[in-house]
């Protein structure tokens, strides 16, 4: 074999490595525009929940449940002193929402079909 020869033989075999690895290389496409956000996200409230305390209500149950498992903490909503020491306008439907929130981030963190929590 000749010089010329081996030297083409030798970038063929190298261009047919490196064509692949690169390929794989690349990651996957970046998701479509949109994608992850909106009202379709499980950590939105509700579309019911049309006062703004009824939804202040909801995110502070998804953020106290979430402080309650990252502290190893019973997660029941009667932990949580926003919960049981409310003062403001509509108690109850803060109250209401909290626990929807509080309960729909446990949902989420156990997934389908998994034990209750309590």
């Amino acid at each position: 074999m000749n010089m010329k020869t081996r030297i083409a033989a030798l970038v063929l075999g190298a261009g047919m490595i490196a064509t692949p690895a690169a390929l794989f290389a690349q990651g996957p496409p970046p998701p479509p525009p949109g994608y992850g956000q909106g009202p379709g996200r499980w950590d939105a409230p509700p579309r019911e929940y049309t006062r703004d305390i009824q939804r202040q209500g909801y995110r502070d149950g998804l953020y106290g449940a979430q402080k309650d498992f990252e502290n190893h903490r019973r997660p029941t909503v009667m932990n949580r002193d926003e919960y049981r020491n409310y003062r403001g306008p509509d108690r109850r439907g803060y109250q209401s929402a909290f626990q929807r929130g509080y309960n729909a981030w446990w949902g989420h963190q156990r997934g389908p079909g998994g034990p209750r929590p309590y």
